[in-house]
């Protein structure tokens, strides 16, 4: 064997790994819900519920075609990233309530002076390793060394893309950063220096300087390797502070009635952060990742006044559809469904916006 197919085969095995614990995973037989338990604990960790199957292996042509995608970046439209120097000082310049989108489903959150970093992901690889995998083709809109000061870390689930090693790992001020999770992900930060760190169950919730954030449910999978998938909780997430709603959803496939109850319980939201990327091939993709037009009817859903886009745009060879296709699908089914202008926004990587006062949902 030549040393070029040794590290195409490894790589490949790499991305196989990668994509067994991030995109699709198949449902255990084995996995029996536990009596006197909520639905979506197992006897080994988690599942969907109401119950949403998980598709079975995706094939070798799936992941050349990701190995493919992951050597090959698409080119970039003007626009698309702001520079960095920009970003810093758009970031600085607004002084109240702000989001910033870093990429993918990383965003700085600014609420009562309190800064949120949500599914910290900003190294190049979303991989168990530093060099190979899903990979990035814009930097962070900001990068790590030049973030501000974070006070909150939320997490919606362990996939790579979402939860990344050398991110948490050199986070500064680690020591007063509060970590909020779902269930069985406290170990991970424990092992990287944290110590404050509340682990929550879909329906729990928890204040941190005055801000409430409630894990909600998700339609999903987790998984780091091949042996552990469910094991651990994933989520969507709800955070109320000083008026204001937000519901940051990290990764998800469409259920009406979850989200319908999350409306139903929880709405009205100012802002929901929805993922609007990784939609294809939908035989593989529908349990786990929505489509633009199902991330415009979870806005509806939950009661949503303004929706932003995420997961889209940052990340080469997670699925098929055309890199800039998301944002123009998201665009028509946003302005047939109640969101055009001002109440659907399509951010620049880099780019901050304030979030202002929205109409109350008391």
């Amino acid at each position: 064997m030549t040393n070029l197919t040794k590290t195409i085969s490894g790589i490949v095995t790499i991305l196989a790994v990668t994509f067994a614990c991030s995109a699709i995973s198949s449902q255990s037989d084995e996995k029996i819900v536990m009596e006197n338990k909520p639905k979506h604990h197992t006897i080994s960790g988690f599942q969907n519920h109401p119950f949403v199957e998980t598709a079975a292996s995706k094939g070798v042509l799936f992941y050349l075609r990701r190995f493919w995608g992951s050597i090959f970046t698409p080119n970039i439209p003007d626009g698309h990233v702001l520079p960095e120097t920009e970003s810093v000082e758009l970031l600085n310049a607004i002084k109240g309530d702000s989001i910033t989108w870093l990429g993918h489903a990383s965003f700085l959150i600014k609420i009562s002076g309190i800064t949120i970093l949500t599914d910290p992901f900003l190294t190049e690889f979303a991989s168990p390793v530093s060099w190979a995998g899903p990979r990035r083709f814009v930097d962070p809109g900001i990068p790590l060394d030049k973030l501000p000061s974070v006070d909150i870390v939320v997490v919606s689930h362990n996939h790579y893309d979402h939860l990344d090693d050398e991110t948490v790992s050199n986070l500064t001020n680690k020591e007063r950063i509060h970590v909020v999770v779902p269930l069985g992900l406290k170990p991970f930060f424990v092992e990287r220096g944290y110590s404050n760190i509340s682990e929550l169950d879909w329906g729990q919730s928890v204040i941190v300087d005055g801000m409430e954030l409630r894990a909600l449910p998700a339609v999903h999978d987790s998984a780091r390797s091949i042996d552990d998938r469910g094991q651990t909780l994933w989520a969507s997430w709800a955070i109320e502070s000083s008026g204001k709603r937000i519901l940051f959803i990290g990764d998800t496939g469409y259920s009406d009635t979850v989200f319908n109850r999350i409306g139903e319980q929880y709405g009205l939201f100012d802002y929901a952060i929805i993922p609007i990327g990784a939609y294809e091939p939908r035989k593989l993709m529908w349990m786990s990742h929505v489509t633009p037009e199902e991330a415009v009817a979870i806005g509806n859903d939950v009661h949503a006044k303004t929706l932003i886009a995420s997961h889209w745009g940052t990340v080469s060879s997670l699925s098929d559809e055309p890199p800039w296709e998301p944002p123009k699908r998201f665009r028509k089914a946003g302005s047939g469904g109640g969101f055009a202008g001002e109440k659907l926004w399509v951010m620049k990587i880099g780019e901050t916006r304030p979030l202002s006062q929205m109409v109350s949902f008391q």
